[in-house]
């Protein structure tokens, strides 16, 4: 991925404000899966004058687009990501609520495994694990 969030913005002809583009920014630099509360802390921590509801309405539009993946992890928040990651799969810490991403070849080969079993080309896929720390003692 060599384009940034605003550059697939402005490619898809989306109208990229001054706030839209420091919520971009904000999306951009992440390296965790931030919920709206969150964004909207960063985003207003650089422009005092986003609003949450400006943040909503970005998200949205972003995610509509195609240029975000809207996460949801059964905690009742959604969480948002670079629809042009490259591919990973997602473990949930269900103390923390941490989401540890991972990519593992061994897992990758047996979905095409079983997709071809079943008479199928796998095109895609989601994996998300739920789990709690295996206490040490």
């Amino acid at each position: 991925m060599t384009d940034t969030i605003i550059d697939r913005c402005e490619t898809k002809g989306l109208r990229m404000t001054d706030q839209r583009r420091t919520i971009a920014s904000v999306l951009e630099e992440s390296d965790d899966h931030p919920d709206v509360e969150e964004l909207y802390a960063r985003a207003s921590g650089r422009d005092p004058n986003i609003s949450i509801a400006t943040v909503y309405r970005t998200v949205k539009l972003f995610e509509e687009a195609g240029i975000l993946d809207k996460l949801e992890f059964g905690d009742g928040r959604a969480r948002y990501e670079d629809a042009e990651r490259d591919h990973h799969d997602h473990l949930i810490d269900l103390n923390s609520g941490e989401v540890i991403e991972f990519v593992d070849p061994e897992i990758e080969q047996l979905q095409e495994k079983i997709a071809k079993k079943l008479g199928y080309r796998l095109k895609g896929h989601k994996l998300e694990l739920y789990g709690v720390p295996i206490s040490k003692g």
